[in-house]
């Protein structure tokens, strides 16, 4: 995306002093790390992060107390006193930082810094979700308590580089490493080769790459990850001027990204607020990977949801084990794409059963469905998914006690078949028509896409009170 902002000033990316774990205050770098605040499963997940190491980065961006006031003020107090403690430490100058992750056949590279925030009519950073309130307003206490970003968003450009990628085949997903059919499950698709590029970023990446990493880790789930700082003036100078040519999308942190604007607006001098931690990944040399997130629906039981989607859908009971049945899913999932009038199809996971939902009942679609929005927008399996089968036939309001939004899979049956609710597993969305809403400046609804590979959590914050 090459779409320079106002006076030809698209992306600014700026070195900041990072803050860090001393790797001889902690058990290990990889016992320190979580995986992004909201794709971390809760409870087990966030027990399991808590009890990997005192000093895991779940208890700033996850903290547990009886009220968000003494969450947000226990997260607080906890990074002050881990600095006070010499366990996280700040760099000793700004720089960028190379960020390398491997996971078997996936690679991906990019660089994290401190970013110009910039609202949505610039045209230089494009989201593509909408946003839930509740959570934007969570993450801004937590940040104004803290008084740091403490994990970067993912943003995706595509630069000047002539990689070429491999990318899987499997329907529904896109990118480097793409999942099993766009279910969100893992398989062996190819990776994106990361060959040489031609813009400056590219070359300072390379260049950097070949230096010893400032840090090394392996994390439980078998990713490696690297980090290199970029300090050089004459690097830094090359990296601004090649990305200043273009714009970015939002691949993962549309709330992050809510909250640091909200905060910036109730700042009436320039400062740190006016910059925003991101990972800013080149496409055109490291394609991402697109997944689903599916739905849990706490208090919907599987017969309720069945008989009341039977009404408007066609109803099929599909084989186990969850392999199999999301199998079910993608195959279905292409049939119904090839309909123009019913181009959706759902999986629901409880009770023990799977069940396909498809060729939804076109006189429904046309009741709720809001019109003045593009077809490929009123066609999105999360657009019926929300307004004709979550409003309508099930009556499921949108609240956090009755709708969970999980990344995994299995997860999300585990915990449908807990608690006695209804698992709705969905099928990936295409990138071309993530990008595509997004030029337009249409929004999808919320937790649409999964792109990846995410971040690590804890390898390097952003203080705001550091100089």
């Amino acid at each position: 995306m090459s779409i320079p902002g106002p006076g030809g000033q698209g992306l600014q990316l700026t070195p900041f002093r990072g803050l860090r774990y001393v790797a001889e205050r902690v058990g290990s770098l990889a016992a320190v790390t979580s995986p992004p605040y909201d794709v971390v499963v809760r409870p087990e997940g966030l027990r399991e992060l808590e009890t990997a190491d005192p000093y895991n980065i779940v208890r700033l961006i996850l903290p547990q107390a009886d009220s968000p006031e003494a969450r947000h003020r226990q997260a607080a107090e906890t990074l002050r006193r881990w600095q006070a403690e010499g366990v996280l430490a700040p760099d000793p100058e700004p720089a960028l930082y190379v960020y390398e992750q491997r996971d078997g056949p996936t690679l991906q590279r990019g660089l994290i810094g401190a970013l110009r925030l910039s609202p949505r009519e610039e045209g230089i950073v494009l989201p593509h979700e909408e946003v839930m309130p509740h959570v934007v307003e969570d993450r801004a206490d937590l940040m104004r308590a803290t008084a740091a970003h403490l994990e970067p968003l993912l943003l995706a450009y595509r630069g000047n580089g002539n990689g070429t990628s491999g990318a899987s085949e499997a329907s529904g997903t896109s990118g480097n490493g793409a999942g099993g059919a766009g279910t969100g499950e893992p398989d062996t698709g190819g990776a994106g080769t990361g060959g040489a590029g031609t813009g400056g970023a590219a070359r300072v990446i390379e260049s950097a790459i070949q230096r010893e990493p400032l840090l090394s880790t392996t994390t439980e789930d078998g990713v490696d990850h690297h980090l290199w700082r970029v300090t050089d003036p004459a690097d830094l100078v090359a990296v601004s001027a090649d990305l200043r040519h273009h714009q970015a999308l939002i691949a993962d942190g549309h709330h992050r990204w809510a909250t640091y604007l909200r905060l910036r607006e109730e700042r009436h001098e320039p400062g740190p607020w006016d910059f925003g931690l991101v990972l800013l990944v080149d496409t055109a040399r490291y394609p991402l990977r697109v997944r689903a997130i599916h739905r849990l629906l706490r208090q919907l039981s599987p017969d309720d949801a069945l008989t009341a989607a039977g009404h408007a859908f066609r109803v099929r009971t599909v084989d186990g084990p969850l392999p199999r049945a999301l199998e079910a899913l993608t195959e279905a999932a292409e049939a119904a794409r090839a309909e123009p009038d019913a181009p959706n199809a759902f999986l629901l996971a409880g009770g023990g059963r799977f069940h396909l939902l498809d060729r939804p009942d076109p006189k429904l679609l046309a009741r709720t469905v809001p019109e003045g929005r593009p077809e490929a927008w009123r066609t999105l399996d999360a657009t019926v998914l929300h307004h004709a089968l979550l409003d309508h036939l099930w009556n499921v309001p949108d609240t956090p006690e009755h709708i969970g939004y999980i990344h995994d899979s299995a997860a999300a049956v585990e915990q449908a078949e807990r608690l006695g609710g209804t698992a709705v597993l969905m099928h990936a969305v295409g990138e071309d028509i993530v990008h595509e809403l997004a030029r337009q400046g249409v929004a999808m609804p919320h937790k649409s896409t999964s792109f990846g590979p995410k971040p690590a959590t804890g390898l390097v914050l952003r203080s705001l009170t550091l100089g």
